[in-house]
């Protein structure tokens, strides 16, 4: 069974329209987005952060990198720290690391959406392999999750 089944199946219980994308394995999320000719400022990639301990999924664009300053702000924390895999491999048993999904709902994760990826009707991210991509619209998407969403990145 694909590792996706898990996503496909809530997005089709909640009658969301999304296509899924095959492409050759990549890992980064700018690698992902030029092997399916997506705009990186489209392709959304997961960080998992640590927040007072707790933790948290930030979702941005793959032309972006996190601004812990910022993204402490948006939290109301007075710690934001990066998670190392081996923290958080356990919660994604489902997915290859690297490659999780933006649905932190799915997960019982607090998920912040920086508010660049809200600016296009898609978005794209990973389906829970390096090889898979799904593209759905960015309304249905925050419609499922209910992200809070803020400004804490930067262009790279």
């Amino acid at each position: 069974m694909p590792l996706k089944k898990k996503l496909t199946d809530f997005l089709d219980e909640t009658e969301v329209k999304y296509v899924t994308m095959i492409h050759s394995k990549a890992y980064t999320a700018q690698e992902v987005a030029a092997s399916c000719h997506i705009p990186g400022r489209m392709f959304a990639k997961t960080v998992i952060l640590k927040a007072n301990g707790e933790y948290i999924m930030a979702v941005l664009p793959a032309t972006h990198k996190i601004n812990l300053d910022l993204l402490r702000q948006v939290s109301h924390s007075k710690e934001v720290e990066l998670a190392t895999e081996e923290e958080f491999e356990s919660l994604f048993p489902k997915s290859e690391i690297g490659a999780m999904p933006p649905f932190g709902n799915l997960y019982n994760l607090k998920t912040y959406v920086d508010s660049t990826l809200a600016k296009d009707e898609d978005i794209c991210f990973n389906a829970m392999t390096h090889s898979e991509v799904i593209k759905m619209r960015y309304d249905d998407f925050e419609r499922l999750v209910k992200p809070i969403v803020g400004t804490f990145s930067e262009h790279i």
